[in-house]
């Protein structure tokens, strides 16, 4: 019969192995001494195998596993999450359940980030762990209709570590060096670490896109090709300080930052060609664009330890952030002296103030029947209030050209959101095999905006979630079931809110002016999760899982002709309806076959339905929903751990959605294939290949408008990009 190691005998037998050769090669000095500790697997903590309410966490070694510059690129192969857009191109909204616009909740150390701040902007490398929540949970705001995905900043503070990495990318279109330096050390009761970020990129891309319009007899009456041409360049960084200090009685104080600053700069060239019908208001438009943006945040958390196992949290943060950008537009037409020439200078800022709070503790009531085991409970109690001031303005100048219609504005406005939240939650061990998670919190909102283009604001709403979560291991150790019942919220944001107007510069039904509604009603929704999950030898799971999602005051952004203007602006619009089923399965190839190579695989699917009422199908999806997604990857490492390889697929289906009775959008497939390489030079230095969007697929978007009186289709491809990179890291 073969023998077959488990993991930690082959560790035990390699460590033997190692010390035996070590001492044929060199005798050991009489004073060093060192220390050998091995735990068993059953000491090992698995957030997604043990905890009550559900949570995948992602490490920091697979977040940085491919070299990526970027946290959206590490999002995409995670199971049941996609990313929108264009592969390789910044902006890419998150997005699980295939939902994205506000319906799936992105936080930074359990907070959300102002408006503003672009996600794929945070380093990887700053990145302790990623925390993916299908089902809400009371601690968390329950603004997570789709789920929540909490990006925890570097915390774990080991001494003297210090770290750099050097990288170069480059693809058909542009290239973006960066460089990243990692620091911690202690002294005594109190340690540090550092993480900082910088990064350049620059780009020229050429998008085409054609517009196609129908007459009400069905003859063709518009066609025209559109070339866009777009130049821009970059820099930016991050920074993320932390300082933990160890007080008397097992206290600690921790003081954590995090500072990102960007800028960016772009030359645009848009050329109109017409071949049938009308052409556009101007058929050549040049124009610049600049923006810097600015975020700092800074928080103070204190932990005191208290009697019997219980405990006090309290944090308080504040932050600020900074936004301002100038636009220059010039455009005529059929070849003669220009008509437009219009400058807009836009000025933001947000400052806010936030505390949380949480009282938890152990509880065990009566005394347990003989053989048995005492019926445990963890409590928590806590809150989550703060403010934000946001001031903005915006104007817009129009020069007075012969044959010109100046469109001249000036728009500003004061908000302020407050909002408060305040809950409970319990983590019941009714019995070894089964525990059960309920937890309920209240949270308000009361936003107030007034400007002197715009009539006063105040839009205040609460939420009221009842949450319960219940895990169920079965005898055989090996298989257990989850449920989840939830009620989430969808909140407007502030800018949804003001009801000022943005102006299109070609206004028609697929290119509209956007303004906002002050009337908005938060959309909320009850929720079902259910899921099976199969463990099995040393890291193996399979899990299959279904959703359903019924959500009230849905909204979509509506079209209306006012004042000879298409104008776009949210409304609520009736009831919607989302449901979902994710198979997962990952595992070492040691579960499958005895002496086999270090293989780890993995794979999911997900597959997603949704329907809104008010929409004539079919077709009539939420937010254009992904339907289907899929992610295939292989990880393998050599013996001596010297080489580590692997690959990763990412499919996301497109396909049509209709938005309303006379508009509707398009999507292409999307298919990113990745693959990466590392090899360990030596204890300190590292070099790490990684390409991305290996088949460099086109990526095609159509925006439709259909009515009585005919349709109009815009058709835009964004060519794809393969990004070769080179990472180099040293530790010192």
């Amino acid at each position: 019969m073969p023998t077959r190691l488990t993991q930690i005998a082959a560790a035990v037998f390699a460590l033997c192995s190692a010390a035996v050769a070590h001492a044929d090669m060199e005798q050991p000095k009489q004073d060093e001494m060192q220390k050998v500790e091995i735990k068993g697997s059953a000491a090992k903590y698995d957030a997604r195998r043990d905890d009550t309410a559900s949570k995948t966490v992602v490490s920091s070694e697979e977040i940085q596993k491919y070299g990526d510059t970027s946290v959206n690129d590490v999002l995409k192969r995670l199971p049941g999450i996609t990313i929108g857009g264009a592969a390789g191109r910044s902006g890419g909204e998150i997005r699980m359940r295939g939902l994205g616009a506000g319906y799936t909740q992105i936080l930074i150390n359990g907070e959300r980030a102002p408006a503003g701040f672009s996600i794929d902007s945070l380093a990887p490398d700053v990145i302790e762990r990623i925390e993916v929540l299908r089902a809400a949970s009371a601690e968390f705001s329950t603004q997570s209709i789709a789920g929540t995905i909490n990006i925890v900043l570097k915390k774990a503070l080991k001494p003297a570590q210090h770290e750099l990495k050097l990288t170069q990318s480059r693809s058909s279109t542009g290239s973006s060096p960066a460089v990243s330096l990692q620091m911690s050390d202690k002294n005594g009761a109190t340690s540090y670490s550092f993480g900082g970020n910088a990064w350049r990129f620059n780009y020229d891309r050429t998008t085409p896109s054609w517009e196609t319009g129908n007459g009400a007899d069905g003859l063709p009456n518009v066609a025209r090709a559109i070339t866009w041409q777009d130049i821009g360049h970059g820099d930016g960084f991050n920074l993320s300080p932390r300082i933990n200090w160890n007080l008397d009685g097992g206290d600690t104080l921790t003081s954590q930052s995090f500072l990102n600053y960007n800028r960016f700069a772009s030359t645009t060239h848009s050329r109109t060609e017409t071949t049938l019908g009308a052409g556009p208001d101007y058929d050549r438009i040049d124009g610049t664009y600049s923006n810097h943006n600015g975020f700092g945040r800074t928080d103070l958390n204190w932990v005191h330890k208290l009697e019997e196992g219980a405990k006090l949290d309290v944090k308080a943060a504040v932050s600020d952030a900074r936004n301002s950008s100038d636009s220059l537009q010039v455009g005529g037409n059929n070849g003669a002296p220009a008509t437009l020439v219009r400058t807009v200078h836009a000025d933001s800022s947000e400052q806010g103030f936030s505390t949380q709070g949480k009282y938890s503790t152990p509880l065990t009531f009566g005394t347990p029947p003989a053989g048995t085991e005492a019926t445990e409970h963890a409590l928590s109690l806590g809150w989550d209030a703060g403010v934000t001031q946001r001031d903005d303005s915006r104007v817009q100048r129009d020069a007075d050209l012969p044959g010109s219609s100046p469109i001249n504005s000036d728009e500003g406005f004061n908000a302020k959101v407050t909002r408060l939240a305040l809950y409970g939650q319990d983590e019941w061990n009714i019995t070894p095999l089964w525990s059960v998670y309920t937890g309920v919190r209240w949270e308000g909102l009361d936003t107030r905006a007034d400007g002197g283009s715009i009539d006063p604001v105040q839009n205040r709403s609460s939420v009221l979630s009842p949450l319960m979560q219940t895990l169920i291991k079965l005898p055989n150790k090996k298989d257990q079931v989850r449920v989840a019942l939830t009620r989430t919220y969808k909140p407007p944001t502030t800018a949804a809110l003001i009801p000022r107007k943005f102006t299109s510069t070609n206004n028609s039904p697929t290119e509209p002016d956007r303004r906002g509604n002050p009337n908005l009603k938060p959309e909320l929704a009850l929720g079902l999760d259910a899921s099976f999950e199969h463990y099995w030898g040393e890291g193996g799971l399979l899990s299959a899982s279904a959703s359903v999602r019924r959500i009230e005051n849905y909204t979509h952004q509506g079209l209306f002709f006012q004042d000879q203007r298409w104008v776009s602006t949210a409304i609520n619009d009736g009831r919607a309806e989302t449901r979902g089923i994710e198979l997962e399965a990952k595992f070492p190839a040691s579960v499958l076959m005895d002496h086999a190579p270090k293989l780890d695989l993995r794979a999911s699917v997900s597959r997603n339905w949704s329907r809104v009422e008010s929409v004539p199908g079919p077709d009539n999806r939420l937010d254009q929903q992904v339907p289907l997604s899929a992610t295939v990857g292989i990880d393998y490492k050599t013996p001596d751990g010297q080489l580590s390889t692997g690959s990763n697929f990412s499919f996301r289906n497109g396909g049509l959605a209709r938005l309303s009775g006379t508009q509707g959008g398009y999507t292409s497939v999307r298919r990113d294939l990745d693959v990466y390489a590392l090899w360990k030079l030596d204890q300190q230095n590292n070099l790490r290949v990684a390409v991305s969007n290996l088949l460099a697929q086109d990526y095609t978007t159509e925006s439709l408008y259909s009515d009585s009186n005919g349709t109009l289709n815009r058709t835009t491809v964004a060519n794809g990009e393969t990004q070769f990179r080179v990472t180099v890291e040293t530790r010192f």
